[in-house]
């Protein structure tokens, strides 16, 4: 692995040699994804990446399932170093309003799309605005397109979201973009999501297919929507100020190993989407495509929103959407 290069001769025997390394440095990274999720598959390869370059080192060991924290937990421990890494997805839009570029519904065509929105945004946009709230994004991964799940019907368009109450992640623009379309949206933690439709005190939910599999949420819905209402990114977070603290060459492994992970994160995550909507569909979730036109049409009014709320957000729509050409 080229990465490995990083840390060879006299840079990885000064490491060593440092009283401060004499003892292998642990570098816990937190997410929120069950066994068998993206988000898994995600973080250990980039703890497999890591670990092959740092050697002695130091070592990235995963915790999922929201086994150190809720995204906001994990969002606090990181400030107080308690975590080195977490995997956020919608929840960044709480952090800074720029994220909520994201929010807009159908703002993304497709993985190239993305691609040259991070060539384009990520430093001058992205990166400035987690910095300013004292993180640093080292890596981009993804949650996914998101499709409605729930036990009232099948949804075809936002008028059949009528009254259903439904699970969002806690960001203001989800919750207000599924008001808009007349549902019931229920800001929780995505750890109590299972438990909450098993015992009915919501309707439904919406995720990504990988996210829906792991969850088995299909054990506890009858109905899935194909809607691909939002794609939303995933960002290997670390703070700014602790992560400045590790020595340059640690660093610059583990940036390079943000960067090289995400080829094999878009890859795996374009093969899950066509293995896993094949094993819900067998599983006996019944499932429809939604007239995403009917959604489109929809969603003008959160656009509107954005871009007379977010300072510079008419810039930030206009320019992500000049980016979704050739896509």
């Amino acid at each position: 692995m080229k990465i490995a290069k990083i840390l060879t001769g006299a840079a990885l025997v000064s490491l060593l040699a440092s009283p401060a390394l004499a003892e292998k440095m642990v570098l816990k990274f937190g997410h929120v994804g069950k066994p068998g999720s993206l988000f898994e598959t995600s973080v250990n390869a980039f703890a497999a990446c890591a670990n092959g370059a740092l050697g002695d080192a130091a070592e990235v060991q995963t915790f999922g399932s929201s086994q150190l924290g809720k995204d906001k937990e994990l969002l606090q421990k990181l400030k107080l170093g308690q975590v080195h890494f977490s995997l956020p997805s919608s929840v960044m839009s709480s952090v800074a309003d720029e994220f909520g570029v994201f929010e807009m519904p159908y703002i993304i065509q497709d993985r190239a799309h993305m691609r040259r929105v991070q060539a384009e945004l990520m430093d001058s946009t992205f990166q400035k605005a987690a910095m300013a709230k004292g993180y640093r994004i080292i890596g981009l991964f993804e949650n996914g397109f998101r499709n409605i799940t729930n036990n009232t019907r099948p949804i075809n368009t936002p008028e059949d979201l009528a009254g259903i109450k439904l699970r969002t992640p806690k960001g203001a623009w989800r919750v207000k973009m599924f008001k808009l379309y007349g549902a019931n949206p229920t800001p929780m933690a995505f750890s109590e999501v299972f438990t909450a439709l098993q015992t009915k005190v919501i309707d439904g939910q919406e995720n990504p297919y990988a996210q829906i599999w792991s969850a088995k949420f299909q054990e506890v819905q009858k109905y899935l929507s194909i809607t691909g209402h939002v794609y939303t990114p995933a960002y290997v977070l670390v703070s700014d100020k602790h992560f400045a603290k590790l020595p340059q060459n640690v660093q610059d492994a583990l940036v390079q190993c943000g960067s090289e992970t995400q080829d094999f994160v878009y890859e795996e995550a374009a093969r899950l989407e066509k293995d896993l909507l094949q094993k819900l569909q067998d599983g006996g979730i019944q499932v429809n495509t939604a007239d995403k036109a009917a959604f489109v049409a929809a969603s003008k009014p959160i656009y509107d929103e954005f871009a007379a709320s977010v300072d510079g957000g008419q810039d930030l729509i206009d320019t992500v959407l000049r980016l979704a050409e050739g896509s």
